[in-house]
């Protein structure tokens, strides 16, 4: 049997705002959490110890990450080299630029000819040598309209029917893939993207007009022992049958409140030709906490609040406090008191939802004889809807690619996969 890690998803360098400055180091908490979270991966695959690492791209929040916390990615994945682990380090979209050309943020590896790592930045197979056999891994990164289609193909069509022809088009390219593949060898295919069943947190707005969507069915293939996938932050099995699984491991750690229950781990797996083991492995991350108390009908609203934060365990965790109050009663309020009791919070925010604004039944700028146009009657719903203002940006970001309806330029160029 050979042993694989799975991991996805690291956007190393994200969530700072979470975070505060360590004295001692000089870097972000939250930085210093993520590469934690690596480092427990990387201990794993190199005690265990693995045949092979298998990541499913977003390796950054963006292909230019700045150069400290690059380092702190290339770090850990240095000891993989040192340990002769083959590596594969998929493409996703957020180690692209917008154009959708090319992995930057990982082709230095390729650059450097790290040596073991593989950097999947094209819809090809790879033939792997491990101490425990060969293996065959697919890599399909994250595909763009532009991998796929020109501006010619896609004039008139609606989102829905560019999504349709690149599936199309995907379909007989993944098909001559498939055709080739050594029988006697097992396969994994390692591919980020949004499959159409995933059940998604966060990722439903951030995933609106960027890319597309691929039918499980087009992964469900009986030649693949394993589908390794990325690119949804919440870990699950598209295919319980194990005929193959089809899974997503999940990030490493919580980027932000979005993902506040969920587990963060890796996947550990043991693969043979015709056979396949696998079990997911949490990860001991930071928690996040959302406190929402209501203090609008009580006569002291300060000891309600000091009542609510007892009841919770705050130590070291993000905490996001959120009451609902009467404007006549914010002098009522002492932050500084607030400010005590969550001083043993790894970092805390603070705020007060007026009860008239939340309860009222219309928005005044939506009524009728007023007119918006579709972004500016947005904006106006999201300011009062205190449970979307995490992803504020990334509607309003969507919204605006569905509006153009010619969502970036990458549909401007054709390049081949």
């Amino acid at each position: 049997m050979i042993k694989i890690l799975h991991l996805s998803d690291i956007h190393m360098g994200s969530g700072f705002s979470h975070g505060r400055l360590n004295p001692k180091t000089g870097l972000n908490t939250r930085l210093e959490d993520f590469m934690g979270s690596l480092s427990l991966c990387i201990d794993r695959a190199i005690a265990s110890p693995v045949d092979l690492v298998l990541f499913g791209g977003d390796a950054f929040p963006d292909a230019t990450p700045p150069p400290f916390v690059h380092e702190a990615f290339a770090s850990q994945f240095r000891r993989l080299a040192d340990a002769k682990i083959p590596t594969v380090l998929l493409v996703g979209n957020h180690d692209q630029h917008s154009q959708g050309n090319g992995g930057v943020s990982l082709s230095i590896y390729r650059t450097l000819a790290v040596p073991g790592f593989i950097v999947g930045d094209r819809l090809t197979t790879h033939r792997i040598t491990t101490r425990n056999g060969d293996i065959q891994v697919i890599t399909l990164p994250w595909l763009t309209r532009a991998t796929l289609l020109t501006r010619p193909e896609t004039e008139g069509l609606s989102l829905s029917g560019v999504n349709e022809l690149l599936i199309n088009r995907l379909e007989p390219v993944l098909e001559g893939e498939i055709r080739q593949l050594d029988t006697s060898v097992p396969t994994v295919l390692l591919a980020h993207l949004m499959a159409d069943r995933a059940s998604l947190g966060a990722e439903r707005f951030l995933a609106v007009g960027k890319g597309f969507t691929v039918p499980l069915s087009l992964l469900n293939r009986p030649q693949f022992e394993y589908v390794a996938l990325g690119h949804v932050h919440k870990h699950q099995n598209l295919n319980p049958s194990n005929d193959p699984p089809i899974v997503y491991p999940g990030s490493i750690d919580r980027v932000d409140f979005s993902e506040e229950k969920e587990d963060k781990g890796y996947v550990l797996i043991e693969v043979a030709k015709g056979e396949v083991k696998w079990e997911f492995c949490p990860l001991p991350v930071r928690p996040f906490r959302s406190i929402e108390v209501d203090v609008s009908e009580a006569e002291n609203p300060q000891k309600e609040l000091l009542k609510a934060l007892k009841k919770h365990d705050i130590q070291e965790a993000v905490i996001r406090l959120v009451y609902k109050i009467r404007s006549e009663q914010l002098e009522l309020i002492n932050t500084n008191q607030l400010d005590e009791a969550l001083k043993t919070a790894h970092s805390y925010s603070i705020r007060a939802e007026l009860i008239s604004q939340l309860t009222r039944p219309r928005l005044p700028e939506l009524g009728v004889g007023n007119q918006l146009d579709p972004m500016e009657a947005l904006k106006a719903y999201i300011d009062n809807k205190t449970d979307l203002r995490d992803i504020v940006d990334d509607m309003l970001e969507a919204a605006q690619l569905l509006l153009n309806q010619q969502p970036e330029i990458w549909l401007e160029e054709e390049t081949s996969i």
